[in-house]
């Protein structure tokens, strides 16, 4: 069985960009059968680097986008062009 591929959500609790991303992320998610890893920043110290940023995309060790959902990357990166 196959793997599903993740996203890598980094942002904070009381963050409500963060909150914004997560929600508007849920359509891609269906769309490209993906999971959803969510990382609290202020709750691991190797995610301090992201500290100003948040809230982060990840795929894989790529970031996607920052602070506002990119569709536009996301879509790129699943069809192969980044990740």
């Amino acid at each position: 069985m196959t793997e599903r591929r993740a996203l890598t959500l980094i942002g904070r609790a009381y963050c409500h960009l963060c909150h914004e991303m997560e929600v508007a992320l849920q359509p891609l998610l269906t769309e490209y059968d993906l999971a959803l890893e969510v990382l609290d920043a202020d709750a691991d110290s190797s995610l301090a680097r992201y500290d100003e940023q948040v809230p982060v995309l990840l795929l894989g060790e790529a970031e996607l986008c920052h602070y506002f959902l990119d569709e536009a990357a996301v879509r790129t990166a699943l069809s192969g062009g980044n990740g």
